[in-house]
């Protein structure tokens, strides 16, 4: 089948950002800062990235395991392991494909236990959500803690990334997305049927997933597991800034401030390529710059950093996802074989 303009721009147009910025990432540094980069990730002690894995690999084991707490509810039963690898798989097509991991969940639970895709798709749609709201309330605490590093952080995020007669402008793609988002939804929901039939089973179904947690029996578990979760994510980036002596002692509110920045430039390109290296560098760089020697050793540091923490959980997240992809049973598509054979 062949793939609609608006399809290959959902792929392309994040993957190119990404793929910019981490051009730019490196050709941005003068040799001395690349010698700081290096010699940064070949000294790093990679104890504390080991085991920022492990913690990371256990927040994955949490977020399958409340799952269930959404599917119950809806007489929805799958195997803890048909949930796990499910989410597994999701996150490497999360990779290639940003948010599709979401919607490859759903289908993989209908490939193991014959789950209604829009059943399924309503929980994670639902999931999201309360995520969203935890991130929420950390960013509040990070505004809270550091307020005016925030302020400072999002004048230097502003302004245009130049290198060689090149730029590129956080500020100017957010505006230039959300316009062609708006437009592009307001044209489709007056001039398409189907389009407007479409968005209104969805957000029903975004309704009941949301909604479900309160039909369980055990929503608080539901509520502690998200939060211990994520606070397993802060931990496994936190974990990971012993790994350089110069960030041995960084703040809390630093560390709160670089998740932060982190988890959006995941969101606006595949995987966070490009984005999530370049931004936790912003940020490390700006809390380290008064207590290193110079400018390049602070960049340095912090790119090094930045991209430490973003290849080994990158990594982590690929070896991990191939195992369950050859490990997640077929049961439905075994048990259409089995009737056609035996008709």
């Amino acid at each position: 089948m062949k793939k609609k303009p608006s399809q290959i721009l959902k792929i392309a147009l994040p993957l190119g950002i990404g793929c910019y910025l981490l051009w730019h990432f490196y050709n941005a540094m003068d040799s001395d800062t690349k010698a700081v980069f290096f010699h940064a990730i070949k000294t790093a002690d990679y104890t504390w990235i080991f085991l920022s894995l492990v913690l990371g690999w256990v927040s994955h084991v949490i977020r399958a395991y409340k799952w269930k707490f959404l599917l119950n509810p809806l007489s929805l039963n799958p195997k803890f392991s048909h949930r796990y690898h499910a989410l597994m798989v999701g996150y490497i097509v999360n990779l290639l494909i940003p948010r599709a991991g979401e919607a490859t969940r759903a289908a993989l639970l209908y490939r193991t236990d014959q789950i209604s895709f829009s059943k399924s798709f309503g929980t994670i749609i639902g999931e999201r959500v309360f995520d969203l709201m935890v991130l929420g309330i950390i960013f509040l605490i990070a505004l809270v803690l550091s307020f005016d590093d925030i302020l400072a952080l999002k004048t230097l995020i502003d302004q245009p990334l130049e290198d060689g007669g090149h730029s590129f402008s956080w500020g100017l793609l957010i505006l230039i997305l959300l316009v062609m988002g708006v437009i592009t939804f307001v044209l489709l929901w007056l001039k398409i049927e189907s389009f407007r039939l479409k968005f209104k089973r969805f957000f029903k179904e975004v309704i009941e997933g949301v909604f479900s947690i309160f039909k369980s029996k055990q929503p608080f578990a539901f509520i502690a597991y998200t939060f211990l979760m994520w606070g397993l994510y802060i931990a496994y980036f936190g974990i990971c800034f012993l790994a350089f002596e110069q960030t041995s002692d960084f703040p809390l509110a630093g560390i709160l401030v670089g998740f932060i920045a982190g988890t959006l430039g995941i969101m606006f390109t595949n995987g966070g390529i490009g984005a999530y290296p370049y931004l936790v560098g912003l940020v490390v760089t700006y809390y380290i710059g008064g207590n290193v020697m110079d400018k390049n050793e602070a960049i340095g540091i912090g790119k090094a950093l930045g991209m430490v923490i973003w290849t080994s959980q990158t990594l982590g997240m690929i070896i991990l996802g191939l195992i369950s992809m050859v490990l997640i049973p077929n049961n439905f598509g075994k048990e259409k074989k089995n009737r056609e054979i035996t008709a």
